[in-house]
């Protein structure tokens, strides 16, 4: 890396968190065949109409659908101040012969758009592999501790009892709603196909000598050979902003899930009940030696609020088009839209990398329940009691009592709380078996069932369906 280069900024999405997969699907080389593969299928398409274009035209296109020559390029586009020009003179330069035809009856936004849908649609599929990797990690850490007992917090306030497992079904739920959400954003993407100008595909018409049918038929013909099964019905000269909204408020989804599993670890790790992979040499603060930080979580919710920030965009550009367009949306979408692309995929290949590395301490976990169980058996002891011959209401009385007594050992006094031994001294008690009371499996209710269930009726499913979208590579943490 030369001098000049440590004096420009750089974009820690690409140097320090986006994935060699996601990169490669918002570079320069795959934005700019993709337009060249689309200026084919158009050439290709309006060929099998009718028009003369020859097979020598076509094989030339195909020779050179990636060498492209992008300082020359460059320099056109210096000189005719437009991008998509720029490249149909290069492309003419690399393919001579078919330098008259290419571009033929279209607009800017035949190349600009379609790719832009292509991009999308691949980076999906991407987002999708990974949460779906995701999900079988979340899943597996939920059946292993499906019935290790553990404080419930409401407000971050002990409450009753759930299991390890199935907090992890919590996370676990949030990620399979996103991945349906990817799954429907794949299913109902539409391509914008060969348009025009304005979307009432006249150039087309003019082309075709005024044969609608054909027209339609090119419409269909193009985005087939791209890969794509519905083109939208109509379409200004670009097609609806509201389509980088929708998918843009999908990736939001994706990041707020992460947040909130994040968050939640980071808020155990503070409870020492769990915590992310540490590296044996990491250092977790250079004044502090002995601290361990979540930073892989931290960096997590720190992405994920850009994330979710970056979805206001795409929103307000598609409500700002007037009419058939406006430009006022390319340089916002050449920003946000692989931007959002970029920091989820980095965020799932973190949580994947958290999860790969998670710690559970259950000696940690079991004193924490220890210590506020006391409490919550108060009820079962009480019916144990009035079920021995005792009065319900004096009962009640009784353990209220010791209750605010035990509290005030451990709130005032910094001592354990002994409400259990207070009872146990109390004659109005003695004939409770408090050992079978203190168990704190009694007191998870169907928690463990409930993972049981979560993983066959809803994860079964979905690794039957999504298993072949898991071969992606582990994302390999840059720092």
């Amino acid at each position: 890396m030369d001098s000049e280069t440590y004096n420009k900024y750089e974009n820690p999405l690409i140097s320090r968190y986006g994935s060699g997969e996601m990169l490669s699907i918002f570079s320069p080389q795959f934005k700019f065949s993709s337009w060249r593969r689309l200026w084919l299928a158009l050439a290709e398409s309006q060929a099998e109409l009718g028009l003369p274009i020859t097979k020598k035209q076509l094989a030339a296109m195909r020779r050179h659908l990636d060498d492209i020559d992008f300082k020359k390029a460059a320099r056109y586009e210096k000189k005719f101040r437009h991008d998509v020009m720029a490249h149909v003179y290069a492309f003419g330069d690399a393919a001579p012969e078919a330098r008259a035809i290419i571009h033929l009856g279209a607009t800017s936004a035949y190349v600009g758009d379609n790719t832009d849908l292509i991009q999308m649609r691949k980076a999906l599929e991407l987002v999708r592999s990974r949460l779906v990797r995701v999900i079988d990690r979340l899943g597996k850490f939920a059946r292993r501790y499906r019935k290790l007992p553990t404080l419930g917090y409401t407000h971050f306030q002990p409450a009753q009892l759930t299991t390890v497992g199935k907090r992890a079904t919590l996370w676990c739920y949030d990620f399979v709603t996103d991945l349906e959400e990817v799954q429907h954003r794949l299913e109902t993407m539409v391509f914008r196909g060969a348009k025009g100008t304005t979307g009432t595909q006249a150039s087309y018409l003019k082309l075709f000598d005024g044969d609608q049918r054909k027209v339609k038929r090119l419409d269909k013909l193009v985005a087939k050979k791209l890969g794509f099964d519905k083109v939208a019905p109509v379409t200004g000269q670009t097609y609806s902003r509201k389509i980088d909204a929708n998918i843009l408020a999908c990736l939001s989804g994706v990041a707020q899930s992460a947040h909130k599993f994040a968050n939640d670890v980071r808020l155990l790790a503070h409870l020492k009940q769990i915590e992310e992979p540490f590296e044996k040499t990491q250092i977790g603060s250079s004044a502090m030696a002995y601290k361990r930080n979540p930073m892989r979580c931290e960096r997590i919710t720190s992405l994920a609020r850009y994330v979710i920030s970056l979805a206001d965009s795409p929103a307000m550009t598609a409500a700002e088009q007037w009419f058939e367009r406006t430009l006022d949306d390319s340089a916002n979408k050449r920003l946000a839209v692989p931007e959002a692309f970029l920091a989820v995929d980095a965020i799932l290949g973190i949580v994947t990398n958290v999860m790969d590395g998670l710690v559970v301490y259950p000696k940690v976990i079991a004193a924490a329940v220890a210590a506020e169980l006391p409490f919550m058996a108060t009820e079962d002891i009480l019916m144990a009691a009035v079920q021995a011959g005792g009065d319900r209401q004096e009962l009640h009385e009784v353990i209220r009592k010791h209750s605010h007594a035990a509290a005030d050992q451990v709130k005032n006094h910094g001592r354990k709380n002994d409400l259990i031994e207070r009872l146990k001294n109390d004659p109005a008690f003695k004939n409770v078996d408090f050992n079978d009371v203190m168990k704190p499996a009694k007191y998870i209710g169907r928690a463990p069932e409930q993972v049981d269930e979560f993983l066959s009726e809803v994860l079964t499913p979905i690794k039957r369906k999504f298993n072949r979208y898991a071969k992606v590579a582990d994302v390999e943490l840059k720092v």
